[in-house]
């Protein structure tokens, strides 16, 4: 291979991964599920191999290059759009720790020990397990805490939701209830809630038809908070 074409190729595999990672989106980055994991190192060992293997032509290079990305969109459209494709490959986030107790099944599912759990809680602020609510290991890794109340630093807004709380049920984290305009059916018999009361909740603010709804979530002081499709759209 000469400079002429190494140097080619150089360019050549540098502008396609930059145009292709942006049609891909920023997800590839920010949210590193196990699939976009693998998309990556896909895509950068494809590249490589374009740059400076002289073994693969640069049209055949090029070629798989644009045909991953394609299939990593075609992926992600799948993915926006089923729930059970989404959770076939992301999987589903875990509760780890609930009430200050380790959740000894979900951590050996995760493949997460004690002492990474402890690192994980750490970087968080979190020097107690005693101190965690709920611990929600995510599908790109990361951990949510929320603490108990106790240990939570009591604001002027906290003040006013104690003394204003309507007889609605109390939930000891917000949940969601409703995704893409479908009832989350799992999270209603957790709460120990029916449809008729979500329907009564949605009618309340307007809504008659449940599949307007992108997204509702149950809050800790059992309001439901709702975003509409047209909301999202604009």
């Amino acid at each position: 291979m000469t400079i002429i074409e190494l140097s080619f190729r150089l360019i050549l595999s540098f502008v396609l991964l930059l145009a292709l990672t942006r049609i891909m989106g920023r997800k590839e980055i920010s949210q590193m599920t196990f699939f976009n994991f693998v998309s990556a190192i896909a895509i950068g060992t494809l590249g490589a191999s374009l740059a400076i293997d002289s073994s693969i032509s640069v049209r055949n290079g090029v070629i798989a290059l644009v045909g991953w990305t394609i299939f990593t969109i075609a992926m992600g459209v799948i993915d926006l759009k089923s729930k059970a494709f989404r959770k076939a490959v992301e999987g589903k986030p875990r509760v780890v720790v609930r009430k200050g107790e380790v959740m000894d099944a979900e951590l050996s599912k995760v493949r997460l020990d004690l002492d990474a759990l402890n690192v994980l809680l750490r970087k968080k602020n979190v020097f107690s397990i005693k101190e965690v609510d709920y611990a929600i290991f995510e599908t790109d890794g990361t951990l949510s805490v929320m603490k108990k109340e106790k240990h939570q630093p009591l604001t002027k807004g906290d003040q006013q939701t104690f003394t204003s709380l309507s007889p609605t049920p109390q939930v000891a984290m917000p949940t969601a209830l409703i995704e893409d305009g479908n009832i989350v059916m799992n999270s209603l018999r957790e709460l120990h809630l029916d449809e008729s009361w979500l329907k009564e909740q949605l009618t309340s603010q307007g809504i008659t038809d449940m599949t307007d709804v992108f997204y509702a979530e149950i809050q800790k002081d059992g309001t439901l908070a709702v975003d509409r499709y047209n909301d999202v759209l604009n």
